[in-house]
């Protein structure tokens, strides 16, 4: 059973799925680009495809976030999984040296790495997905 969850976290669930629905619709449009930096060499898959199925994949979780509050806990378990998944095109754009975004140094691309717990941490809690879990235990 899910448990419940405070407005403050519906808030930052519907955040958080605004949030994914606008860096997706970039993916598709205006931060095509600056995405692609993001992509690892070593994916053996065109660049631009990966930018584009992973905005496709933003828009859809996001439009989960926000539309369907009654699944939220397994929404919440997938969009984590995802921001893990995306996280080696954070790591290679920091050892490639890759500008996107305003992360023109290493300095900046060292503490943008920092960020993508804070967005796990975000999707679970906005959630309840982790205390549902922990209450299952």
């Amino acid at each position: 059973m899910a448990s419940s969850v405070s407005p403050v976290q519906n808030l930052a669930r519907v955040l958080l799925g605004a949030a994914l629905a606008f860096a997706g619709t970039g993916h598709l449009t205006f931060a095509r680009q600056d995405f692609q930096a993001q992509v690892p060499d070593s994916l053996p898959l065109n660049q631009d495809f990966v930018v584009l199925a992973s905005g496709v994949v933003e828009i859809g979780m996001g439009a989960a976030l926000i539309g369907l509050p009654r699944q939220r806990v397994t929404v919440g378990w997938i969009m984590a999984a995802f921001f893990v998944a995306v996280f080696p095109g954070n790591i290679s754009q920091y050892l490639t040296h890759a500008d996107a975004f305003g992360l023109d140094t290493d300095r900046k691309r060292l503490i943008r790495l920092f960020f993508q717990p804070v967005l796990v941490a975000w999707a679970l809690w906005s959630t309840g997905a982790w205390a549902a879990r922990k209450n299952r235990d």
